[in-house]
Formats: structure tokens, sequence, C-alpha cells
């Protein structure tokens, strides 16, 4: 690593630190008058009854569990600064607990989505590429697959392929996370996911066989149906899925189990020659409100895993622009549970990320550019919201680095989840919250 590499990733690391401090300070701080006084008489007036959500349940009955796949803390602050500005606070920030998850893989300082997912779905620390194995290829039980027995709902929510790592860890078992048509075949066979909305219809149709989105397309010809494991849309109905492919039918789906796939590979255009686009079909927050009104409707209650893969393939690009459109998203989509959570108090909100990616430095508009091209080009400007100010973002890698990422909660149990932890403890601590055997 030469002299200018070295000063970039002491930048980065810095920045990331630097960046954590207001993440931490758990709850948003209120300079509303009203507020003040009303905790100045309590000191002087008779204690009421407790009236937050998570004073009256003790244990969640739901989870919806977000990952901002890549999304640092530093990803995290640039969407905040570009959404809502330096005084604002998201609405994946304004969760009153806030955590740091340890990423690391068993095999490597730098982890992929593959174990870090397998790592949170599991409570088993795994190898690059694993899904829902350990280090010896052996299958490990999912949470979803310990909810499933206990008799709640699962869901799977994803603007990548429904069938990419991170969702996968959740309802599947192989040796590489390449293998998505077998991952397909048993989220709907074996751990029976209840809900899959996402894109990847490539690898649930035979080659030769287009579904509803069509082969080649001008955006990406390398996209067509790739599928090993036969028709699986076809066995899916088999099995009492309803399928849709568009925001219309997805709005008219009936039914306690339900199969969306929405585009050929991910929901929006990464790594491309004809340019990236952030375009999916059908919103992250309306496939997360179809998600809940599914699962729902279960008594036992059900576990729900949100992610957005944008902020990580985006980033891959150093494509700053995109990266905070998809992460605006996603804070759209964690406003949609937060407002459910409000009607069901015995729901149980996180927000986390499997890892960073990108090496994400915010830098001001008077810095100096100390490069202008590679890895470390610099992206911008962006203006801060409800200001004249401007920022920067600079890249210090095109891959994923091994800094600590942000967690954030809400409701019944959300207090387990303060503190510095490893990512296999997020399975632990809900497997605990939830009485799963």
């Amino acid at each position: 690593m030469n002299k200018s590499s070295l000063k970039k990733a002491a930048l980065a690391a810095s920045a990331v630190a630097v960046l954590s401090v207001p993440l931490l300070a758990g709850t948003v701080p209120t300079t509303d008058a009203a507020a003040t006084t009303k905790a100045t008489t309590a000191q002087t007036t008779p204690a009421k009854a407790p009236t937050s959500t998570t004073a009256k349940v003790a244990t969640p009955k739901n989870v919806i569990l977000f990952i901002g796949d890549g999304m640092g803390e530093a990803s995290r602050n640039a969407i905040r600064y570009a959404t809502v500005g330096k005084h604002g606070t998201l609405e994946m920030d304004s969760l009153p607990v806030s955590g740091l998850v340890r990423t690391s893989s068993s095999d490597n300082l730098v982890t992929d989505s593959a174990a870090a997912a397998t790592a949170i779905a599991t409570g088993v620390k795994t190898y690059n590429g694993a899904i829902g194995v350990d280090v010896n290829k052996k299958p490990v039980t999912t949470i979803m697959e310990l909810a499933k027995k206990a008799g709640m709902s699962t869901g799977v929510v994803t603007t990548s392929q429904v069938t990419d790592a991170t969702g996968a860890a959740f309802g599947a078992h192989v040796e590489n996370r390449s293998a998505q048509s077998d991952i397909a075949k048993q989220y709907i066979e074996n751990s029976k996911i209840d809900v899959l909305l996402g894109g990847g219809e490539d690898f649930w149709y035979p080659k030769g066989t287009p579904g509803a989105h069509t082969d080649a397309p001008a955006e990406d010809p390398t996209e067509a149906s790739k599928g090993t494991q036969g028709n699986l849309v076809e066995r899916a109905k088999q099995l009492g899925y309803t399928y849709v492919t568009d925001s219309t039918e997805l709005q008219a789906a009936k039914g306690s189990k339900l199969l969306g796939l929405f585009a050929n590979e991910e929901m929006f255009q990464a790594h491309n020659e004809l340019g990236n686009k952030y375009n999916p079909i059908v919103s992250l927050p309306d496939m997360t409100t179809k998600a809940l009104d599914v699962l729902s409707s279960n008594k036992k209650g059900f576990f729900l895993m949100v992610e957005e893969e944008g902020t990580d393939e985006m980033a891959h690009d150093n494509d700053a622009e995109l990266t905070i459109q998809a992460g605006q998203q996603l804070d759209k989509a964690v406003k949609v549970a937060k407002d459910y959570a409000k009607k069901h108090p015995d729901t149980l909100v996180l927000v986390t990320a499997d890892h960073e990616t990108g090496g994400m430095v915010i830098e001001g508009a008077d810095d100096e550019e100390e490069s202008g091209d590679g890895d470390s080009k610099e992206d911008g400007p962006f203006t801060v919201a409800n200001s004249q100010e401007k920022f920067y973002i600079d890249w210090t890698t095109g891959g994923h680095s091994a800094v600590d990422v942000a967690l954030t909660a809400l409701g019944p149990g959300s207090d387990q989840f303060s503190g510095n932890y490893q990512n296999t403890a997020i399975h632990d601590k809900l497997v605990k919250l939830l009485k799963l055997k």
C-alpha cells in the first residue's frame, strides 16, 4: 500500500470513528420547550402510568429486522445530511436504542454478505460465501426456521435477488452463495417462508424459459433465465403461493403465502456499462407494507427481514448519489415499520447492516482533493438539506471494510441491543426474546 493509500485508510477509519459519536447517543435530544416543562413538572407531581409502547409489552411477538447492505455509519450520515440536514434525524436513527455490531467472518477480517447474514441468522460465525452452514459446511438452524417451528410466519423482502446472500441466510443452507436456484427451492419446500418479495426471477425459471421479465433486456443483455431446479414458479404455485410480478398484482394479491419477483436480477442496474440506475418497479416501502399486511394475519406473530441492496451495490461502484437514494428508500421503509409498531406495540424493530462498503468518508466542500481518480475519487457536491452547505463523498475502496456497523432498535426488548457486540449476538438476543427453542 503506498503512502496515499495509507493516508486514505487512516482518514476513513478516523472519519467513521468521529461520525459514530452522535449515533451512539442512544436517544434523540429535544429542544422542545413543552417537553422540557413536562419533564420539570414530573418532578413535583405524582407519577402517571407509563405511556410508552415498550413499557406496555415486556417481550415481542413480532420482529422486523432491516439490513441496509453495506451501510456503514458514514453512509447513514450521508443519507441524513442529504435528506434531513445537519439538525434532522432519519427514521432509522430516531429509534431510541443504539449499539455497534462487529462484522468479521470466521476466516476473514473483512466479511462478505453471506457470512455476515449467516452470523445474524444462526448465531454462528462462518466462512465468506457460506449460506446457513458452519465452517465445516454443516447446516445450522436459522432463526426463521425456529420461528416457523414456533408457529410464526416469516418473510424476506429485498431489492436484490430474493435468493441473494442476505435473504438466503435466513432460509437456506448451501456451501456457496451462488447456488441461487437451490436456495429458491429450499425457501418454498423446506423453510417454507411465507412472503418472498424481490428480484431474481432468472433463478426460478430454467434456461430458455423466460418469465414475466424479458430475457436479455436492453439495459443488461446478460440477464436471462438460468435456473437449475426446474420451473420453481410453478412449483411455488402448487405449494399455495400467490405469484405476482408487478405493483398492481402485488396490491391485489390475497392469501397467506406470497411470492413476488419484480426483476430478472437486482431491482436496479449496477455495474452496468450503460450507467447505474436505482429504479425498482416496486418500491421497498411498498413491498414492506404488503409483507406486513400478509404476515400480521398470524396471531402467533411473525419474523420479517427487509434488505436494501442498493446501499451496497452502488457503494461498490463508488456511486454516492445512488447509494444515498437507495438509503432514502430504506428509511421510508423503516417509517412503514415504525407506524406499524405504533399500532402493534408487541413489535420489535431493528435497523442495522451486514458490513460497510466503500470505505466512505464525508468531506466538506473546502477540503482539498488528493487524487481525483481511482477508488479514492471524490464524489459530489451534494447539498446538505435545508441549507446552502455542500458536502463531498470520498471513497477508499471498491470493496468491503472491517469497521463496526450501527444498530438501532425500537420496541419490547430493544434495550438488549445497546453496547458493542458480535453480529452473532443479534441472533442470540432474538432467540431469547422470542423464547424460541
